[in-house]
């Protein structure tokens, strides 16, 4: 059996997105003749844990390499206030009512003296150990996974000296990430940050993204060969989850639910519609799983729907598909931001699995929104329509109502994690 080294930061226990795209790669390569060899840290700060995922590693098929590591976030959970314990959260996500004044500074610090990201002391001792590592133990392919950024830059290294074949995946753009212009860079630290994407990109024998906006943008950058493999849906999460009505005309959103991601025209229409619907004031529910960020929580009590809200949580990953089956929408809301039409979240792909009508708020030339009208899986509503929000939501609710909720998504197959990993597999061979 063919073996391919893969490194990333994120892994079993860790839970939340960052993790899964590999973890399923991972479970389903043995199957297409490559075995596994995961490089991962034995102490990281994990913004959540999730023990449920460990079953996703089926016994002698993977093998798991941990190394500590060494990360500056007892400092900054010291300049932020934050206390030991607390979880370093993504996207600037806050669920604290006070806001330390070092937040500011802390995200400054973050951007230029951290490059490309807080990992970057693993990187040296990284390369040694894998080096070693590597003159003993052959393996045909490197697969290096970002964010943190600093897991290309290990495999850099790593083909600076011994010459392996080299892929680097990019789940989320490099200097192309929503809050890369927030970070307050000074103009050495820009060009840095530019200078390392650009080499890794060149350097690499092949490079692998989640979507077509971003590969696109890569392909204007660099002369390196730029596939596609989406994320996707792990099949065997719902093979004993049966399909139910909602009880509640639940609308459901899971996953972190960032600032820029707030939809202030849905709460709105649904405020002016439950003025003139008794029916929908009776049925009604937010049910929000995941953390939310203040500023959304705002808006929704400013449009007088906080009654209606259910907060939950953080809930494994393999509950999840459960809840889905509780909702009679699922809310899918992209960042709005300049270069939106890139993002795909990895819930999209769940939604999908679970059968269940999916409400997209995003550009309509977004590549979220072509997999959804490919799939034919639900409505896109793009940023700031409150108009026609109302009148999606009155239909949809009709609907629900008559017990006619329903949508027939098609060809979703193209995106299970196991037809995916086939896919993978065979660009592994088309490289080595």
């Amino acid at each position: 059996m063919k073996k391919v080294l893969i490194i990333t930061y994120y892994w079993p226990p860790c839970g939340g997105a960052g993790v899964q795209r590999w973890l399923k790669f991972a479970k389903y390569l043995p199957e297409n003749g490559w075995m596994p060899i995961i490089y991962t840290p034995s102490n990281p700060e994990y913004p959540e844990q999730d023990n449920s995922l460990m079953k996703n590693m089926p016994k002698g098929r993977i093998v798991v390499i941990r190394n500590p590591i060494w990360e500056p976030y007892k400092f900054y959970k010291l300049f932020t206030g934050k206390r030991r314990s607390e979880k370093i959260q993504a996207g600037f996500l806050n669920e604290s009512p006070v806001r330390s004044r070092f937040e500011k500074f802390s995200r400054w610090l973050r951007g230029n003296l951290f490059i490309p990201d807080a990992r970057m002391f693993w990187i040296k001792p990284s390369i040694s150990f894998l080096i070693k590592l590597l003159k003993k133990n052959k393996v045909d392919l490197i697969v290096s996974t970002g964010p943190p950024h600093s897991m290309h830059l290990i495999a850099l290294g790593l083909k600076k000296r011994i010459n392996i074949k080299w892929i680097a995946d990019f789940r989320d753009p490099w200097t192309g990430i929503y809050y890369f212009k927030d970070l307050g860079l000074s103009k050495y630290a820009r060009k840095r940050h530019e200078k390392l994407e650009k080499t890794c990109l060149d350097k690499a024998d092949r490079i692998i993204t989640v979507g077509n906006t971003m590969k696109s943008d890569f392909k204007k950058m660099t002369r390196t060969p730029v596939e596609v493999i989406t994320n996707g849906f792990d099949q065997a999460d719902y093979d004993n989850i049966s399909p139910q009505k909602a009880d509640k005309f639940s609308i459901m959103y899971t996953g972190s639910f960032l600032p820029d991601q707030n939809p202030p025209e849905l709460w709105e229409a649904l405020r002016d519609l439950l003025r003139e619907d008794q029916l929908l004031r009776q049925k009604l529910e937010l049910t929000f799983v995941g953390k939310t960020d203040l500023s959304v929580i705002g808006s929704i009590e400013k449009a007088g729907l906080k009654p209606y809200l259910q907060l939950n949580k953080y809930v494994p990953h393999t509950e999840i598909p459960r809840m889905h089956q509780k909702a009679a929408l699922l809310l899918l809301c992209i960042n709005r931001i300049e270069n939106a039409s890139y993002i795909i979240t990895g819930k999209v792909f769940d939604y999908l699995a679970s059968g269940k009508p999916i409400l997209a708020i995003c550009p309509e030339n977004s590549d979220v929104a072509e997999i959804i009208r490919k799939t034919a899986s639900g409505w896109i509503i793009p940023f700031n329509q409150k108009e026609l929000l109302m009148k999606v939501l009155k239909d949809t609710f009709k609907k629900y109502i008559e017990n006619q909720l329903a949508v027939k998504p098609q060809k979703i197959h193209i995106y299970s994690r196991k037809e995916l990993s086939h896919k993978l597999s065979l660009l592994f061979n088309n490289i080595i």
